[in-house]
C-alpha cells in the first residue's frame, strides 16, 4: 500500500485555515490584537476536531500485523488534516505541504513500532511532521529565497488560487514571516494550535521556559511589524 493511497489531500486545497473573529476595534492594530487575545476563545482546528477512536485503539490496531493497515488508515484519518494545516502555514504552497506531509508518514510508517507511548499520540506526529518541515525549508532555502516578503506573498496568491486570506490575515502571515524558522514554529504552535508549552516541549524538545520566551519575542516582533506597516 503506497502512502499516497491514505492521503486524500487534495480535498484540504480550497481551505486555507484562517482563525476567525477579530477584535471589535476598527483599526488594524486593534483587529489584530482580537485576534491574538481571542486565541483560547476561538478554539483551534485541532481542539475542534473530535477524535473518533483512542489513540490505544489506533496503535494496537498498527501493533497487530494483521490489523496494520487498518490501523494507519484511522491514524491518517484522524490526524492529516490538522498536521497538513501545520506544515502549510510553515511552506505556504499546498504542493509543498502535501510533499512534507507524504514523507511525514513516511517516517511515521518507519518507525510507530518505536513509539513508547510516554508522550501523546498527537505530539509525536506533530515533532515529526515539524522536523521534516524544517529539513524541507533548509533543503530548498535557495529555491525559497527568491519568495520573500510581499513579493512571495504575491507569488502564492498566484500560484495557487485558493490562497485568499483577508487584510488581517494577510498582514499576519507577512508578520510571522520576518521570524526565525523555529520561533515560528513556536508562535504557530501556540497561535493557531493552541497547544500548551508542555505539549509545545515535547514537540520541539524544549524547555518550558525557553518556549514562554520564544513565544513572548515572536509577540513582540509581529505587533512591532504590523503597527510599522500600517503607518
Amino acid at each position: 500500500m503506497m502512502i499516497a493511497d491514505y492521503l486524500p489531500v487534495e480535498q484540504f486545497k480550497n481551505r486555507f485555515a484562517k482563525k476567525s473573529g477579530h477584535g471589535a476595534k476598527d483599526s488594524f492594530i486593534g483587529k489584530f490584537h482580537g485576534t491574538l487575545n481571542q486565541s483560547r476563545f476561538n478554539k483551534s482546528y485541532r481542539q475542534n476536531m473530535k477524535q473518533t477512536i483512542s489513540d490505544t485503539d489506533i496503535l494496537n490496531k498498527i501493533s497487530d500485523d494483521d490489523s496494520f493497515d487498518s490501523g494507519f488508515r484511522l491514524l491518517v484519518k484522524e490526524f492529516q488534516e490538522p498536521l497538513y494545516w501545520h506544515i502549510r502555514r510553515l511552506v505556504h504552497r499546498h504542493e509543498d505541504a502535501d510533499d512534507v506531509l507524504q514523507n511525514t508518514f513516511l517516517k511515521v510508517v518507519k518507525s510507530i513500532h518505536g513509539f513508547n507511548r510516554q508522550s501523546k499520540l498527537y505530539t509525536w506526529l506533530y515533532r515529526i511532521a515539524t522536523n521534516e518541515t524544517l529539513d524541507f525549508l533548509k533543503k530548498n532555502k535557495s529555491k525559497l529565497k527568491v519568495f520573500v516578503g510581499e513579493d512571495r506573498m504575491s507569488a502564492m496568491a498566484k500560484e495557487d488560487p485558493y490562497f485568499d486570506p483577508d487584510e488581517v490575515q494577510l498582514r499576519l502571515i507577512k508578520a510571522i514571516e520576518t521570524l526565525p524558522e523555529k520561533q515560528r514554529v513556536v508562535f504557530n504552535l501556540r497561535y493557531y494550535d493552541d497547544m500548551s508549552y508542555k505539549e509545545m516541549s515535547d514537540v520541539t524538545d524544549t524547555s518550558i521556559g525557553a518556549l514562554k520566551a520564544s513565544y513572548h519575542h515572536a509577540v513582540k516582533k509581529i505587533e512591532k511589524y504590523i503597527k510599522e506597516s500600517t503607518l
